[in-house]
């Protein structure tokens, strides 16, 4: 009954306006999110790691740059993945250029490496978050794919090594998608979340099958509705939605 009240209010709040991305600060369980929900089917949601010179975009306000010479405006973006000192990609990562790095299955060390992890994936009309083995098994074709981990909630359970009175508390961000791939929601804790209440914010509160955790104390938000651009320093992938900048702005 908890678990169904909540995705009521979930769903009233995070419907998207049609065409748009639609963020908000919420509270849930005693800890402050903002949250930015994405229509998979209908926005320009893609990933984001080097310019056509090959260097890394690395900062919001760059990328900003960069898609604006291309006619476009960054509405929304996050990091999206973890990474070497280089900023190089640790998991799978694809965008237009093609696979910079491939699929990691084997256990390691850090977050990325407490197995199960996953890859978000961006295709036509869709994006998924996909438990690592199932997406080798599966092989969707992704035009846009990053890699990481660990998975927060797979299946709609929460990740087995979750504890719920665990002290190991971080600013977390992270991405769950819908079971139909339409909605695809991207939420940063305001305060350190342990992972527990972190993969229970996706599954419980916002009602997401599938979620996969993004990184932590680095995590940064791009979200000029809430008059947000996070700086600091480099990043590597970012996700983001780009859309056409009217003509005569």
């Amino acid at each position: 009954m908890i678990r169904k009240a909540a995705a009521f209010l979930a769903a009233f709040w995070t419907a998207p306006a049609v065409g748009a991305v639609e963020c908000s600060d919420v509270a849930y369980e005693g800890s402050r999110y903002t949250i930015c929900e994405v229509d998979a089917a209908r926005e320009q949601l893609q990933l984001f790691l080097r310019d056509g010179d090959g260097q890394i975009y690395g900062h919001f306000s760059t990328l900003e740059t960069a898609v604006a010479e291309d006619g476009k405006s960054l509405i929304f973006a996050t990091n999206a993945g973890m990474y070497h000192r280089d900023r190089s990609p640790v998991g799978l990562y694809t965008d237009e250029s093609g696979e910079e790095m491939r699929l990691v299955t084997n256990a390691g060390p850090g977050n990325f490496g407490l197995l199960p992890n996953g890859v978000f994936c961006i295709r036509e009309g869709r994006a998924d978050v996909i438990e690592t083995l199932a997406f080798k098994a599966a092989a969707p074709d992704c035009t846009y794919a990053t890699q990481s981990g660990p998975m927060l909630v797979i299946g709609g359970e929460l990740h087995p090594r979750f504890l719920p009175d665990s002290d190991s508390f971080y600013i977390r961000n992270g991405v769950g998608t819908s079971a139909d791939g339409a909605r695809a929601v991207f939420a940063i804790s305001r305060n350190a979340v342990t992972f527990h209440k972190f993969g229970s914010l996706f599954r419980d509160y916002l009602d997401l099958p599938q979620a996969l955790y993004f990184d932590g104390n680095i995590s940064r938000l791009h979200a000029p509705q809430l008059g947000r651009s996070d700086a600091g320093f480099m990043m590597g992938p970012i996700v983001g939605v780009v859309e056409d900048t009217p003509a005569g702005e």
